[in-house]
């Protein structure tokens, strides 16, 4: 059973965790004080133009501008059109320094970058995400296969989408009905009426609409017909829950409930100490192994290790099998964590080239799940397998986690002894300096006492040699590495003080919990806004009739159907590209002995004759009673029909790994040839209408039916 668990009861930290019995499989958590900024609305100014970059520097209210490249940079805002011979960087010349610009944040700050952004603005719905100044975006979501696919092909173009928008559809919107889809497109050209006017009332730069925190989102995410239950912790977030889903989802208003038990409701499926392994560097495998992520500038490492696994019969298949485990634990803590970026993971070495394919196939199983885009390659001969994964918002650490203040975020720092002597080298340095007169030296108390002890004769050898007074005063308020040296020079004459008073007070700051409370989040100007009306309640009957045309399709019965169900399309006369793809299986049927009863003896009236064959197909068709006992004559036949089907499988394949937005979609296929394969196209094209009788159809052999389920799947 999987469920949605809210915890809530701690107003510092908003978490919810997706789990399928008591396993985890996806966890979020925000920071009231550290408010995701991605998908925000802005009305910034323009501040720079950095034609070096092809970009402009916009300042929309944060402490460091973002970066809004060229291309990112709608032709509405460009002070005339951009002519034909004119490239991307000519675009410089039609934006101007000061001009207002309305924005959204593609990628948060990280690190020393400041805030991605682009002018393309996209509103993620229930089920659509609109594009209101993008007219060339647009598509369906790959994870939409086959039937439902086609389904949504004929919605899309029945909805009323305003001229210069772009809509994608969201994998959520798999099943829904033209109802549905109309009903949440609506919202959102409401929404982006109301973004548009307040961008006129004021000034930029402020917040005009802020993305939804991370209960909501998770609901509109994730939420689908497989969650059996939404458990919440907190009273007042279950009422805001439930007012969500009655104007959003109301047919999921009944699995929201109110968690009640004294035991808090993490603990009560522990998924807590899952949690805190999310946290850990070294994950433990179940077999006895381990990995290990290490985070770098460029990349993430990931290393497997067997560590105390012993599962297998030699060596080889010891690494078979942590290697197994080790590329669905991976997938999951990818999840957890929601690490983005580039990853290198180090898998134990195998010799066997098939073990190595059985663990790259493991990974992308694992990984069909996931909401970001993922691009696998092979393990090399080093044992070495690269992989990337977009990343959604900021991880799990970067949320979460602060640097060290010790090691600044390294993991490591100097030893005692290393760090006195490479203090020593600086102090003599520094006497080297002509008028230094005095070099005063404070420093943690164990590399002091080691350099006041151990090393007192070089200390007085520096005095001696250079003409220079050494002071070392060790400081409670400094720990390893750190240290600080003042040279004073002779002319400055200070006055002689004490050396403990020479100790620095420790400057006292204030925690990062405490400043948060006296900073006031800034108020989007449009807030609030739901929906001027609930969601529409799918009836039963229409589900019904999407079942029913399922299985017609699927075991054949949709040829007699297919009139009734497009009454409004003409018949087609068949030609040579269309008869190969479209001719009933004759060598099949010679072979089907259980269906040649009910075969009829004439052919049927979409029967393919030699003159309609391709060229290539074209050679003397022998006797019947040859033709039967002629196996090369079939056997050209059935290559040649599995030619002409490769074009339609091939394309689906080939799309499978693009990359668009923030979902991965496609742009929607135009005409019949570039659809992907499915019942329909393998069904015969209705016969000219010569008006004559229509003959009895060749019915579906056993062979024919699987073949046909198997591409409508």
């Amino acid at each position: 059973m999987k469920r949605m668990l809210i915890n809530a009861t701690q107003p510092e930290e908003l978490r919810v965790a997706l789990v399928e019995g008591q396993k985890l499989y996806d966890f979020d958590i925000e920071v009231p004080s550290r408010e995701q900024k991605k998908s925000n609305i802005y009305k910034g100014i323009i501040t720079r133009i950095e034609p070096s970059l092809e970009a402009a520097f916009v300042n929309y209210g944060a402490e460091r501008h973002g970066f809004l490249p060229f291309k990112e940079i709608a032709p509405t805002y460009f002070s005339q059109p951009l002519g034909p011979q004119q490239s991307r960087s000519d675009i410089k010349d039609l934006i101007r320094e000061g001009h207002e610009v309305v924005v959204q944040i593609e990628k948060e700050e990280r690190g020393t970058k400041g805030a991605a952004l682009t002018t393309y603005i996209a509103l993620a719905g229930s089920y659509l995400v609109l594009m209101p100044n993008n007219p060339r975006a647009g598509g369906i979501s790959r994870r939409i296969e086959g039937e439902a696919r086609g389904d949504l092909k004929e919605i899309l173009a029945s909805l009323d989408i305003p001229e210069g928008m772009g809509l994608i559809v969201r994998t959520a919107a798999g099943g829904k009905s033209a109802e549905e889809l109309q009903w949440d497109l609506n919202y959102l050209l409401q929404l982006w009426e109301a973004i548009e006017r307040s961008a006129t009332q004021r000034k930029a730069p402020f917040l005009i609409f802020q993305e939804s925190n991370v209960i909501i989102r998770a609901l509109r995410d994730h939420l689908r017909a497989d969650i059996d239950e939404i458990l919440i912790d907190n009273p007042a977030t279950y009422r805001m829950v439930r007012n969500f889903l009655q104007q959003v989802m109301p047919h999921f208003i009944n699995k929201a409930k109110l968690y009640e038990d004294s035991v808090p409701l993490f603990s009560r499926f522990q998924i807590e100490s899952q949690i805190e392994l999310a946290y850990r560097r070294e994950v433990p495998l179940p077999s006895g192994g381990a990995i290990v992520i290490d985070h770098t500038e460029a990349l993430t490492t990931i290393d497997i290790n067997s560590a105390r696994a012993t599962k297998g019969g030699d060596i080889e298949e010891t690494a078979f099998n942590t290697n197994l485990e080790a590329a669905e634990e991976i997938a999951r803590q990818l999840r957890l964590r929601d690490l983005g970026g580039l990853f290198v993971i180090d898998f134990i070495d195998m010799t066997s080239m098939r073990h190595q394919r059985a663990v790259e196939a493991k990974l992308r199983e694992a990984v069909k799940s996931d909401r970001a885009r993922i691009q696998i390659g092979r393990i090399s001969r080093f044992g070495l397998l690269e992989m990337s994964r977009q990343r959604l918002r900021p991880s799990l650490g970067e949320s979460s986690l602060v640097p060290c203040p010790r090691c600044q975020g390294q993991g490591t720092i100097r030893s005692t002894e290393s760090l006195a002597l490479s203090v020593l080298r600086i102090i003599e340095e520094e006497a080297l300096k002509p008028q230094t007169g005095k070099i005063v030296v404070q420093l943690p108390v164990e590399p002091a006492t080691y350099l006041l002890n151990e090393k007192r004769e070089v200390l007085g050898q520096i005095e001696k040699r250079h003409q220079v007074g050494i002071v070392i005063v060790p400081a409670r308020h400094l720990e390893t590495p750190a240290y600080e040296i003042q040279r004073i020079k002779a002319s400055e004459g200070e006055e002689e003080t004490v050396s403990y008073e020479r100790i620095a007070e420790e400057e006292r700051k204030l925690p990062e919990y405490a400043t948060a409370e006296g900073r006031r989040a800034e108020e989007p100007a449009v807030k609030d806004f739901l929906p001027s009306t609930p969601a529409p309640i799918r009836s039963k009957t229409s589900s019904a009739e999407l079942i029913k045309r399922f299985w017609q399709k699927l075991v054949g019965g949709a040829r007699s159907a297919e009139p009734q169900e497009r009454p409004s399309e003409p018949a087609e006369p068949q030609t040579a590209e269309t008869a190969e793809t479209q001719r009933p299986r004759r060598p099949r049927r010679r072979r089907g002995t259980a269906n040649r009863s009910a075969t009829p003896a004439t052919p049927t009236p979409v029967e393919t004759t030699a003159a309609e064959n391709p060229p290539a197909e074209e050679e003397p068709t022998p006797a019947p009673s040859r033709r039967r006992s002629n196996r090369r004559g079939g056997g050209r036949r059935r290559r040649g029909r599995r030619a002409s089907g490769t074009p339609q499988t091939a394309k689906p394949q080939q799309l499978e790994g693009g990359d668009t937005a923030a979902e991965t979609t496609e742009q929607p296929e135009q005409g019949t040839a570039s659809q992907p394969v499915s019942a329909d196209h393998l069904l015969p094209a209705p016969a000219p209408d010569s008006g004559k009788a229509e003959k009895p159809e060749k019915p579906v052999t056993k062979t024919e039916e699987r073949n046909d389920s198997d591409e409508a799947n």
